[in-house]
């Protein structure tokens, strides 16, 4: 007791009272046990000075501990550890987008929270976020090395790999095949894929007539993807369901701690999805290799594939590098520009005044030309169309970074080796925009300055893709737009599907969020005759 404790000593040596300061009429034999051991005074007063120095040096030590983790930054307080623990559960808990929304909307743009212990801020403000994209001081990025290693990103491919010098290397093969020539490339294969899967709408419908639009538009996707840099034969279907085991262990991994990864009945699940993946990807790069060798000629032209194996045949790259380089290239657009498609389709029916803006625009370029032939950079309503679509609900609103050098950014010191966030959907949401918080084509009746709209990034990070990305949305809306309009479930919109926002706004896969209906669009010709 501390009244006790004191008492003992400012009194020292002197005989004791026989009463109890904090119970009242209550005798000290009273309150002992009847064979209690008997301690001398001088044994009992070296321990109670050293019970209180001992609670004197903890208050210290907290006092400490909490003053040298307050900061200036905005954020959820230190409380002597307790804090970075209950912000690290929201991040596992709500996923690493939905908990840096909460963050920026409780404390504003620049939020100080933890990581798995380690120091994290996020940014909603566009003039840090275009800080930390132009800078080459944030070419890293982090993320659970344990985690990182079980999807074959720790060290390897271009998405998350921290080893910068090897990045810059890998980077440059992703950016030969996806510019150039590829990109020439692009339009045809886009066009023809697509209208390859829906003259085969009627295989995908179920007795409705219902067909699942995501589906139909991953399956687009991947085999445009495999035509431009695998050119080998797959299945698409039993690809697509490994793709998404795969993603969703990178969901689940990317900032697990240590000891996640030693708890069999939790993580092995997600090892073998991993693993299930980069073995298809080895068998397909197998295949590619054998078709080198038994071609008496390889076309002028080498796609991404073979550019990487004859890259590992020079010693210029490792095998597991050439690997998840191919994985990368291919899980890249299923799960990222397939669910931005779908998203747009919700979107026009939502606003169908925007559809017929579109379509007759395309009418009025196409003429008694086909997709291929169309001038896509006369397309002025699409372009603003997908980039206001790309603003509005983007499928990945935020960037992960980390800091390899110190820096200051408007003021704030950026030690070495903390996590950056940048929120870069809530930034399109708060700034610039004359309609931020809705669905307009106005906001992009103006050039918008680019630090002020970033959905691929920008500087020595931003996303190689991003060019041919366009290039294949339009091409893709385009072909399907002039044959169908599409009719999704009553009451299905974006603000009402059930969506998960963890490494990326995606749609609860459910058969009512995901199935719609094609309908043909009337021609120019059968206009005319009605």
């Amino acid at each position: 007791m501390v009244c006790h404790v004191m008492g003992l000593l400012v009194q020292g040596n002197k005989p004791q009272q026989n009463k109890c300061t904090d119970f009242p009429g209550w005798s000290v034999k009273e309150m002992l046990p009847l064979k209690m051991p008997i301690f001398s005074p001088t044994v009992f007063d070296t321990q109670s000075a050293a019970t209180l120095l001992l609670l004197l040096l903890l208050l210290l030590l907290f006092t400490t501990w909490n003053r040298a983790n307050q900061s200036h930054i905005p954020g959820p307080s230190f409380y002597a550890g307790l804090g970075p623990i209950l912000s690290y559960g929201r991040f596992i808990w709500t996923g690493i987008g939905t908990a840096s929304n909460y963050y920026n909307n409780k404390y504003g743009s620049i939020v100080r929270v933890w990581i798995n212990g380690e120091e994290t801020l996020i940014l909603s403000k566009s003039s840090e976020v275009y800080h930390v994209l132009r800078s080459a001081n944030y070419t890293s990025r982090f993320g659970s090395k344990a985690g990182l290693e079980c999807i074959g990103m720790e060290g390897r491919g271009i998405i998350f790999n921290s080893d910068v010098p090897l990045w810059k290397k890998v980077r440059s093969y992703f950016a030969k095949a996806l510019t150039g020539p590829c990109i020439q490339r692009t339009v045809p294969i886009c066009v023809s894929s697509t209208a390859k899967y829906l003259d085969r709408l009627q295989e995908m419908a179920d007795p409705s007539g219902h067909v699942d639009a995501l589906n139909l538009l991953r399956v687009i996707v991947v085999d445009i993807s495999n035509r431009l840099f695998l050119r080998v034969p797959l299945n698409e279907k039993d690809l697509l369901v490994k793709i998404h085991n795969y993603f969703e262990t990178w969901q689940a991994v990317l900032i697990k701690p240590d000891i996640f990864f030693q708890l069999g009945w939790l993580y092995n699940k997600h090892k073998r999805a991993a693993q299930e993946l980069q073995d298809v990807m080895e068998s397909l790069i197998k295949i590619k290799r054998n078709t080198i060798n038994e071609s008496e000629k390889l076309d002028d032209d080498l796609d991404f594939a073979s550019e990487l194996i004859f890259a590992q045949n020079h010693g210029e790259l490792s095998a597991d590098n050439v690997r998840q380089m191919v994985l990368e290239m291919v899980i890249a657009a299923p799960d990222t520009l397939s669910i931005s498609l779908f998203f747009m389709l919700l979107l026009l029916k939502q606003h169908p005044n925007v559809e017929q803006e579109i379509v007759e625009e395309m009418n009025a370029d196409l003429g008694d030309k086909d997709a291929e032939n169309i001038d896509y950079q006369n397309l002025k309503v699409l372009e603003s169309f997908i980039n206001e679509s790309l603003r509005f609900h983007p499928v990945v609103d935020f960037t992960m970074r980390k800091a390899i050098d110190d820096d200051t950014i408007e003021g704030i010191k950026i030690r070495k080796g903390t996590n950056i966030i940048l929120n870069i959907g809530l930034m399109h949401k708060t700034e610039f925009f004359p309609k931020p918080k809705e669905f307009s084509l106005k906001n992009f009746d103006k050039t918008v300055p680019s630090r002020f709209f970033q959905p691929f990034g920008c500087g020595p990070r931003s996303c190689v893709g991003k060019h041919i990305a366009m290039v294949m949305m339009k091409a893709i809306l385009v072909t399907l737009l002039s044959r169908y309009t599409v009719c999704p479930q009553q009451g299905c919109t974006i603000s009402n599907i059930r969506q998960t926002n963890d490494l990326s706004q995606q749609p609860v896969e459910d058969e009512n969020s995901l199935a719609m209906r094609f309908i043909p669009r009337m021609t120019q010709s059968q206009h005319t005759q009605h």
